[in-house]
């Protein structure tokens, strides 16, 4: 029997395969736009196949990307949320991931714990996306990328700069940097610094990497600036998180800082005044609704690849 195709993390995942599944995205992309010479959606390649969308985590982007995207691709979905699910009730994971693989082709898992996404693959026969975890969120990486590209040139020319907690995101933004080449820089408080683990892979893989509590640092020279929401769905908000990274806001006179031409990037969902000043979020050089639709595209990179 063929192993499955898991689309897991970054690290995982070679750069030929990875540039290859963006490759074939953008193609897409292009063709449906009425542009280009890649294939278009008309050939319903996952026609018959069926994805299971799994939110332990509720989601905006994750959830109607890959539903749309498997649609025009040919294929159908079905969504389980938690209250779909036996989980609560004491079924394992385990025996989630062998009663789904009698039924669908894939599944896609959202989730705060990368442990329950280890479980559901070691007892899954049929390829599993990693749709977000608590460690890293791959397919926003994949987005991002296209994004970046789309606006910038070849990755391995841009200097990317991070202001805000090295949370799951932040993770994956670094397994990029090995595979994609791109030199990244991580301003963060001491107490929210990314994942070390992470870094120390990366720099062994060859990536230029820069860990610093200096916004200015960060972002000097800069193409692009990235940053996420100051609490996510797992934080506590009460832990101070607030007061940490205030003065990791980006506005107008950190992007200063940068390149006169550099760009805004966020994953969404966006708190305004927060980690990002309006003017800077909703101004001409933000990408964030590209980077949003981008998810779409790159997610059907992704089920062609796992699915092909």
């Amino acid at each position: 029997m063929t192993e499955p195709r898991h689309f897991l993390d970054i690290d995982q995942i070679d750069d030929t395969t990875l540039r290859g599944i963006l490759d074939g995205a953008k193609a897409r992309k292009a063709a449906r736009a009425g542009r280009g010479q890649g294939k278009t959606d008309d050939d319903q390649p996952l026609a018959g196949k069926v994805l299971a969308m799994v939110f332990i985590q509720p989601s905006t982007r994750t959830r109607v990307s890959f539903d749309v995207g498997m649609r025009q691709l040919g294929g159908e979905t079905i969504v389980l949320n938690s209250d779909d699910l036996q989980l609560d009730r004491g079924e394992t994971m385990a025996d989630t991931a062998r009663v789904l693989s009698r039924y669908v082709d894939a599944i896609m898992l959202r989730t705060k714990s990368h442990g329950m996404l280890d479980e559901l693959v070691a007892h899954a026969t049929v390829p599993v996306i990693n749709g977000l975890t608590d460690s890293s969120h791959p397919c926003q990486l994949m987005a991002d990328v296209m994004t970046l590209e789309e606006h910038r040139g070849s990755a391995r020319t841009q200097i990317v700069a991070w202001s805000g907690d090295g949370n799951n995101v932040a993770t994956s933004w670094i397994h990029g940097a090995a595979r994609f080449g791109y030199e990244l820089r991580l301003a963060c408080p001491e107490a929210l610094s990314p994942s070390e683990s992470a870094v120390n892979w990366a720099r062994n893989q060859g990536a230029s990497i820069t860990v610093t509590e200096s916004t200015e640092e960060a972002v000097s020279g800069a193409d692009c600036i990235v940053s996420d929401a100051w609490v996510s769905m797992h934080d506590d908000q009460k832990s101070g998180r607030h007061n940490m990274l205030a003065p990791y806001q980006v506005n107008e006179q950190l992007m200063a800082r940068a390149k006169p031409d550099a760009v805004f990037m966020h994953c969404l969902p966006a708190h305004r005044g927060e980690e990002v000043t309006a003017s800077v979020i909703d101004g001409p050089r933000s990408l964030v609704w590209d980077e949003a639709e981008n998810r779409l595209h790159a997610q059907k990179g992704i089920l062609t690849w796992c699915l092909g």
